[in-house]
Parts: C-alpha cells; sequence; structure tokens
C-alpha cells in the first residue's frame, strides 16, 4: 500500500500526505497527540497568585460589598488586620486609602497627617488636634511612620473596634498578606478599590501632584501584578484623568461628595470620559440617578452605609454595590 501511495502517477503531493496521515494516524490518535502536546506546553499557574485571566472586578461581581477602610467600625482602619478581618466577613472588595511617605512609599492612611483620634505617638503620648497636621507623612521616611502606633487609641466613633497594636502598612504589605490569607483559606480572591488622597492646594507639600501619585501608585499595582484586582477612585479628578490617559485598561471611581449638587452630566462633562463606576454619597442616590447611570453603562456604589435599614432600602433601589465600615452588616440582610 505505501507503494502506491509513492508511487509516480497522477496523486498529488497533498492527496499523498492526506492518504499517509489516515493510515499511520488515525483520526482519533492524532487528535490525541496533539491535545497532549498542548497541554504539555502550557505553563503551570502560579498557586500563590490568582489566575491573572480573570476579568475586571467590574465584571465578575454581582454585587460588590466592600469594606470601608477594612472594617472600620470593627478594626483600627487602613490596617492589615482589618483588611483581613473584612475578607473573614466575606467582603468581595477591600476599599483602602493610599497617601505617600517621603522616600515615596505608598501607605494605606485616609489623611497624609497622623489624625490625632487614633495614634499614640512613639513616647506613648497623643496628638492634639491643632497639632495633626505637623505630623506630616510625606515629610517623613516610613522607618519613621512605622513607630506610631494607630491601633490602641481608643476611637470616639467606632467604640466596638477592636484595639491592638499596629502601625500603617505599605499597600505592597498588604497586597502580599491578603494573597497569602486567601491561599490559606481557598476563597475567592477580592478586589482592591483604592482612594488617590490629593487635592489641588496640598500638592508637593501633603502629597505628590496627580502624575508622580499614579505613577508611583501604578508601579506598586504592577509590581505586585495586581492590575486586574484594582479599581482608583477619587474625589480629585485630576487624578483620574491621567489615569484615564497613561493606564486606560485600569478601571476608575468617581467619588462625589454629598455637598457636591451638579447634575450627573455637568459633573462626567468635568471628568471628561465615562468611569466605571459613580460613587457617591449613599444620600444623594435615587432611582433617576440610577437609571441615568446604567443608561450609559455606570455601575453605582454609595458610601458609606452603616445601618442595615439604608442598606436593604439601596438594593432595592437597584444599586450596584455598598460601601460600609460594618460589613457584617451585610450578613444580617
Amino acid at each position: 500500500m505505501i507503494a502506491s501511495i509513492t508511487a509516480t502517477d497522477n496523486i498529488n503531493y497533498k492527496k499523498r500526505f492526506l492518504i499517509y496521515n489516515k493510515l499511520y494516524y488515525p483520526p482519533g490518535l492524532l487528535m490525541y497527540c496533539i491535545f497532549f502536546l498542548l497541554s504539555c506546553a502550557t505553563p503551570k499557574k502560579n498557586s500563590d497568585h490568582p489566575n491573572k485571566k480573570n476579568k475586571s472586578p467590574l465584571e465578575t461581581v454581582n454585587f460588590d460589598n466592600q469594606g470601608h477602610r477594612g472594617c472600620r467600625g470593627l478594626m483600627p482602619e487602613n490596617t492589615i488586620p482589618a483588611m483581613l478581618k473584612a475578607l473573614d466577613l466575606g467582603v468581595t472588595t477591600l476599599e483602602m486609602d493610599i497617601c505617600f511617605s517621603k522616600d515615596k512609599k505608598a501607605i494605606l492612611s485616609h489623611e497624609p497627617f497622623f489624625n490625632h483620634e487614633i495614634t499614640t505617638t512613639p513616647e506613648g503620648g497623643y496628638i492634639e488636634a491643632a497639632d495633626e497636621k505637623k505630623y506630616n507623612m510625606y515629610h517623613m521616611n516610613y522607618d519613621s511612620i512605622v513607630k506610631y502606633d494607630v491601633g490602641l487609641k481608643p476611637h470616639p466613633r467606632f467604640p466596638q473596634q477592636k484595639k491592638i497594636n499596629v502601625c500603617k502598612p505599605l499597600l505592597a504589605d498588604v497586597f502580599a498578606a491578603v494573597k497569602t490569607h486567601m491561599n490559606q483559606s481557598k476563597r475567592p480572591f477580592p478586589y482592591f478599590n483604592i482612594e488617590t488622597k490629593t487635592l489641588p492646594e496640598t500638592d508637593n507639600e501633603f502629597h505628590p501632584a496627580p502624575a508622580e501619585f499614579v505613577d508611583l501608585l501604578m508601579r506598586v499595582i504592577i509590581e505586585s501584578d495586581m492590575e486586574k484586582f484594582v479599581t482608583i477612585q477619587s474625589f480629585d479628578f485630576r487624578t483620574l484623568q491621567y489615569l484615564h490617559k497613561n493606564y486606560p485598561a485600569i478601571k476608575t471611581v468617581m467619588l462625589i461628595e454629598d455637598t457636591d449638587k451638579r447634575s450627573l452630566d455637568e459633573q462626567l462633562n468635568e471628568l471628561g470620559f465615562i468611569p466605571a463606576v459613580y460613587s457617591p454619597a449613599y444620600e444623594l442616590v435615587n432611582v433617576t440617578l440610577i437609571n441615568k447611570c446604567h443608561e450609559q453603562q455606570i455601575k453605582v456604589i454609595p458610601w458609606t452605609v452603616n445601618n442595615v435599614l439604608e442598606i436593604k432600602k439601596l438594593i432595592a433601589l437597584g444599586v450596584d454595590g455598598i460601601i460600609s465600615d460594618y460589613p457584617d452588616l451585610f450578613n444580617n440582610l
């Protein structure tokens, strides 16, 4: 049979090839060989990191339960213990704030200075409200910042908050701690909603100007391999505009103060593009606003909702998620 195939007759090369493969590689065996070779060539996933093929948080979460500063009502805000506690309570997203040290380290902190409500000095004393801005972290290297405790002083507005000895962590360390915690718990990997803490009047005094701020932040996110798992939020549209232009793959969140009485169209015109999320003070939310956002494929995730009745009301209106200091409330709906 082989001789008939290779004989110099009217069978062209293409036909000889097809006949040869049918004789020596039956279809089932051929497909098996191809599958085997492809499976061997496919690199194994790193079990220490979430699947990089995952879609963005806005595409994978049906309703986004966000823990505000981790879980500020229960643990010291913007700390690793607060983030891990929020994860144990079942949040889908960790909300947090970023500031920078003098040596340009990205730190979790709501203010660029040490807040008098939560800070204990290295000497064991407290900071007066009138003096807190003198403790400007943008003028301090991180090795000095870690000497201040932000978990032992009783919080006047959050009496349920557990008191522990803890310092302001680096964003990179938060990423690492969350990754380890989720690998151990075998639960779905969370997302990170990161706020840039900038104001035009405090550029280069309490924080880098927007371009440098975003570049420094993105360096940590990229080095930590977390681009797929973050959204960046801000009241300062300058950082969102720079991010949208220079890092277009990163989802943006437009934060809106309760004092901002402009229409949605006016706010979007100032921003200059359509963000992934509109995140207003929850008192501003109504059905009309939600519908207008959804018509433009914008999700609505209000802040900061700390009682069950308001959470239920907002869910009934049709919001896409909620940010709360008490993420345990999501388990009581």
